[in-house]
């Protein structure tokens, strides 16, 4: 599915439709073209965090060479999967951590997250 930005009403509005019964994943998918990965995150961000944790972040978050390096040996280890290292590092998205995992894959080395912006935006 293509990524698009969903309003924060878009996003409260599909939680609500869960909690009440009202439609499944299923049709929530087909009805806004949201991956159910999403739909999860959303939930998991509002019930840990409540109706901020659903707002997009306007700034870059700043991620340390030693914190990348764990997540991406936690997920290899095979103990955790990509939500579950994703929450336990507090990191932004999945994605984001797939960068850094293809990027350790490729023996590349994780840096600090620099100010302004995110190493994987470079070509570094």
């Amino acid at each position: 599915m293509s990524k698009r930005a969903f309003s924060l009403q878009d996003k409260i509005k599909i939680i609500k439709a869960l909690e009440n019964g009202n439609h499944t994943f299923s049709v929530l998918e087909s009805i806004y073209k949201v991956s159910k990965v999403a739909i999860y995150d959303w939930i998991y961000k509002f019930e840990k965090y409540g109706v901020d944790g659903l707002n997009e972040s306007s700034t870059w978050k700043r991620y340390s060479k030693e914190l990348k390096l764990e997540a991406v040996q936690d997920y290899l280890s095979g103990d955790y999967s990509i939500q579950e290292v994703t929450r336990k590092y507090e990191i932004s998205s999945t994605s984001l951590l797939r960068k850094w995992i293809k990027k350790y894959n490729s023996h590349r080395e994780l840096k600090d997250t620099s100010k302004g912006r995110t190493n994987t935006m470079t070509n570094t």
